[in-house]
């Protein structure tokens, strides 16, 4: 991007942050209005991966935004309309999201790339008059089922000739601009409490909510997060979805201050990195821990010397900052430490400082570079992040402010702040927001530091679930009060520890009750497992599915002169190679032919039941019943395009369960 044209435009607009304010503003479109003022000539979008480079300034981006609202209204669309949204990122997505709102219609949104079932469900549920589609492939995945809806018109966000369907309306992006260019846009005067979009949650189970959330609940996200951080100008790379509440509302917030907004994906990812270096990013705990291994992978091709000192700083280090948790009273092991415990704290981290510095200088700076050299802090969220994760990342120097939110709760309830950065935990709560947790029998309030069921209040509550009142009334009391069905802890400083959810506990025949999450993140800290899901309600023992790595079991195999025969010919040929390779680089002759091991050895059976042992174990409040008694290797990964993970990344337990029920079942067999 053009980093002097930027820089031009820095001073003049960070003059006018201290006075930026929205809380005048009654909606989004007027949210645009006034950043449009600040920042008109700063670049506001980035796409180096569309076909031309994409690059807009506030100006050029809100001055598309009107004439596709100006093209909506041309087309007859009026106040309160509610109109489908199905696409993945690009800059014209949010060019559409407020083109809508700018005419006074509401979006309901929803990814490309999502079920043709689900997507059609979300068009009939919606009660939408128009679709928006990402492109033309989009379209046709649709095209048989949109006939017998009441749709006055389609809209494709590509260039691409649009496909016939029936006698409907259709034009791509540039016709529809062309319609608004000679169309004058009529304001529409819009409240802060109505309906803005329609999210229909991703879920782990059933078909889709769609949860109303108003310009108010919107923009209660802007000054909520204001209060936490100032972006400043920044650098905003952009990888989740961002139709996703998570990602749609930290980007409402991150143009609200001014900041370049670049979009990436998982190809892309590590090369943006390096290139955009950004100063913000959100992302779910996957993206972390794919950044995590690939370091870890860097550190295990090192020479054996190298590796041993690289093993030495990142100890010294861990040290270090465990030190530093408890002298500043942000150890969620030690949140009261004694004058005595800081005292000693204090004299640990002042003789591990140096060699820590030293760790910095050789090491972690390059870990930083990765990532592009000027990250001021990550954002993570939708999901837990594991512990080995909080501390490798804290250690190398790069904040994480993890968070905590539902979309049903626009979506951010409590964040950690820089000054108060609790690892594991969940932050304190927005301003305005209230956090009660109760018992899930009695609904009565529990003691602080006791777990018990998350509510949440405040002005980021959902109004409902569209065209589902029952559904309503059994999330939000009378009171106003949001049961998240999570299940959590707050210390006396308001802070919220998420320790599950509800619906996820597993029960176990002694009584016992089990929060899966914690348990499977500390067995992902093993190089041999790359996904895991327990298992064993009403079972004697937990039990586990697993996804190993498979590519450190052949390494593993190599090293112990093994043959490990894994099905599937793709596979078998990548670790033949990889066999011939080492034998090329490493030759031994007089050593007989690896012998031939399946993934269901006693030897990889072995191994695996070390490292579970080994992980679960080493994890803080370890209980005899958090042992995983049985577990199954699985060659399939979960995926999102098999339907084992939501869209944002989250295994959606029921239909795992579901899909290896027979496996489960034989699994707990005698």
């Amino acid at each position: 991007m053009n980093r002097s044209h930027t820089a031009s435009t820095s001073q003049q607009a960070r003059q006018t942050l201290n006075r930026l304010d929205y809380s005048q503003a009654n909606s989004l479109p007027e949210m645009w209005a006034i950043a449009v003022q600040r920042f008109s000539q700063q670049i506001a979008v980035y796409d180096p991966h569309a076909e031309p480079t994409v690059k807009l300034t506030y100006a050029e981006l809100y001055q598309q935004m009107q004439q596709f609202a100006a093209g909506l209204q041309a087309l007859g669309v009026q106040k309160g309309d509610h109109i489908a949204l199905f696409s993945d990122n690009n800059p014209r997505w949010i060019v559409a999201d407020q083109g809508i709102m700018g005419a006074g219609a509401v979006n309901a949104v929803r990814g490309s790339q999502a079920d043709r079932d689900e997507l059609l469900f979300i068009l009939t549920n919606s009660d939408s008059i128009a679709l928006i589609v990402q492109d033309r492939a989009t379209l046709k995945k649709l095209a048989q089922g949109l006939e017998s809806l009441p749709l006055k018109f389609i809209v494709l966000l590509t260039d691409e000739t649009p496909l016939s369907v029936g006698a409907l309306k259709i034009l791509n992006f540039s016709q529809l601009m062309a319609l608004g260019a000679g169309h004058s846009l009529q304001s529409v005067p819009l409240e802060r409490d109505m309906l803005a979009t329609l999210m229909y949650t991703s879920g782990t189970s059933g078909m889709p909510k769609g949860v109303m959330l108003s310009h108010s609940n919107l923009l209660s996200q802007i000054r909520g997060a204001a209060s936490v951080v100032n972006p400043q100008l920044g650098r905003v790379l952009s990888i989740l979805p961002i139709w996703h509440c998570y990602e749609r509302s930290f980007e409402y917030f991150t143009f609200a201050y001014g900041c370049t907004q670049a979009y990436t994906n998982i190809r892309y990812v590590k090369k943006d990195l390096k290139e955009f270096k950004p100063n913000y990013m959100v992302a779910v705990p996957r993206l972390w821990e794919s950044i995590y291994e690939g370091v870890q992978k860097q550190f295990r091709d090192q020479p054996p010397q190298k590796q041993r000192l690289v093993k030495f700083f990142l100890d010294v280090s861990h040290r270090y900052i465990a030190a530093r948790r408890i002298l500043h009273g942000v150890s969620l092991e030690n949140l009261k430490p004694s004058i005595a415990q800081r005292l000693i704290a204090a004299i640990q981290a002042a003789l591990l400082w140096l060699p820590h510095q030293l760790g910095d200088r050789l090491v972690y700076k390059q870990v930083r570079a990765g990532v592009g050299g000027e990250v001021k802090f990550l954002v993570s969220g939708g999901g837990s992040i594991a512990e080995h994760l909080e501390d490798f990342f804290e250690v190398v120097g790069i904040d994480i402010l993890g968070g905590y939110g539902l979309t049903e709760t626009s979506p951010i309830t409590h964040v950690r702040r820089t000054w108060r950065n609790i690892r594991g935990g969940d932050g304190q709560p927005l301003p305005d927001t209230e956090t009660r947790i109760v018992d899930p029998e009695t609904r009565q309030p529990v003691p602080l530091y006791k777990q018990g069921l998350v509510l949440i209040r405040g002005p980021q509550v959902m109004q409902g679930y569209y065209k589902n009142p029952e559904a309503t009334a059994k999330a939000i009391d009378p009171d106003g009060w949001f049961n998240t069905g999570d299940l959590g802890w707050v210390t006396e400083q308001d802070d919220l520890i998420i320790t599950g959810r509800a619906k996820d506990t597993i029960v176990l025949t002694s009584g016992e009750n089990i929060e899966p999450q914690p348990i499977e993140d500390a067995c992902l800290r093993s190089s041999y497992i790359d996904q895991i899901m327990l298992v064993g309600q009403d079972q004697k023992v937990l039990g586990a599915l697993i996804v190993p790595n498979v590519e450190a079991l052949q390494k593993w195999a190599m090293a112990q002169n093994m043959d490990l025969q894994v099905p599937g010919e793709e596979r078998r040929q990548e670790a033949e190679g990889r066999r011939q390779e080492a034998e090329e680089t490493y030759p031994t002759p007089h050593t007989p032919h690896p012998t031939p091991h399946t993934l269901d050895s006693k030897p990889v059976q072995d191994l695996i039941r070390q490292e579970l042992t080994r992980e679960v174990q080493n994890r803080p409040g370890y209980r005899a019943d958090d042992r995983i008694g049985v577990f199954r290797l699985l060659l399939e990964p979960f995926t999102i395009e098999n339907g084992l993970l939501t869209q944002t990344l989250k295994i959606r337990r029921n239909v795992v369960t579901e899909r290896y029920q027979g496996m489960i079942n034989e699994m707990f067999v005698g």
